[in-house]
């Protein structure tokens, strides 16, 4: 074929713009031998998307406040099912009383009158800390025999039945052994952080490794990559979503977990302020302390999912 015939024939390829750039329907990106406008960076043939393919402004911003609508119809929803409950209920506090109870929380929040009146930052602040080394220590474990059980048949033998074995095991229950090893309750509390957000992480770590597909692990022997170039520029990208995955989950579960630890273990953290305000008959508290507790669930979360956006990757067809 000359060369003449072979630009005709490209030329004619579907989605071919005045014989200039190929545009990819799914992605509305142009490919091909496109110099960039005068004036811009960019080196000529690097994928541009077309702007008249993406979503009209007016429609995302019609989206984002039908988003805020349905949301503070939820909110609307909840509260006037609390306080549906708190009609019949004498005992349960309304909104209102909550949300006034929250407001004194929140007026000095970072107040140190002694160990029995600590403000509502300072407990959060101690619990926060207690999940941060828990969850950093089971990074420690998780991650590395994650990557051994999905790159080694054996490994996965030899560690998968006691990670099913453990892995149902309620929380709490790993409290006393925490207790009579590590001789404090705070470091217990850490200890059960540290067993329930193992497990996500590794079998999520586990997963990602043992999905490699057989194509990557083939250009890794034809470049004869060592085990560490393999891990660092096959296994680990490829990996990471399902890594930052089972992060996300472990966080969560250690979050919901830490109240509980703290109800047993005592002195401060959010889930003692909570029983503590309990004991007083002073639920107004403890419907705030909830409220808080969310928020802060919400924005790990979120910070999270943040994290997961940026490691995840689409697959080039």
């Amino acid at each position: 074929m000359s060369e003449r015939d072979l630009k005709t024939s490209f030329d004619a390829l579907p989605g071919r713009v005045d014989g200039a750039a190929v545009l990819d329907p799914s992605t509305g990106i142009e490919h091909g031998d496109t110099a960039p406008p005068s004036g811009t960076a960019g080196a000529a043939g690097r994928p541009r998307r077309v702007a008249g393919l993406r979503r009209p402004a007016s429609a995302r911003a019609r989206s984002a406040v039908d988003q805020v609508v349905l949301g503070f119809a939820g909110f609307v929803g909840l509260f006037a099912l609390w306080a549906a409950i708190a009609a019949v209920s004498p005992d349960l506090p309304t909104p209102a009383e909550s949300l006034s109870a929250l407001s004194d929380l929140l007026a000095e929040p970072f107040h140190d009158n002694g160990p029995n009146d600590k403000g509502i930052g300072i407990q959060l602040m101690t619990s926060l800390q207690r999940v941060f080394i828990g969850f950093a220590l089971a990074l420690v474990v998780a991650i590395p025999v994650g990557f051994a059980m999905g790159a080694s048949r054996q490994a996965w033998s030899a560690f998968n039945p006691v990670v099913q074995l453990l892995r149902p095991v309620s929380p709490l229950a790993w409290f006393p052994l925490g207790l009579v090893v590590l001789k404090a309750a705070p470091a217990a509390a850490i200890f059960v952080i540290f067993i329930t957000s193992i497990w996500p992480t590794l079998l999520n770590t586990a997963f990602g490794v043992a999905s490699v597909p057989e194509s990557h692990k083939n250009v890794a022997r034809v470049f004869r990559f060592s085990k560490f170039k393999y891990t660092r520029h096959v296994l680990l990208p490829y990996s990471l979503p399902s890594m930052v995955t089972g992060m996300r989950i472990s966080m969560g579960i250690a979050w919901m977990v830490i109240v509980a630890a703290e109800m047993l273990s005592g002195g401060t953290g959010i889930g003692f302020f909570v029983w503590d305000a309990y004991n007083a008959s002073n639920l107004a508290n403890v419907a705030a302390a909830i409220f808080l507790i969310g928020i802060v669930g919400v924005a790990l979360d979120f910070a999270f999912g943040k994290l997961q956006a940026r490691v995840q990757y689409k697959e080039v067809v």
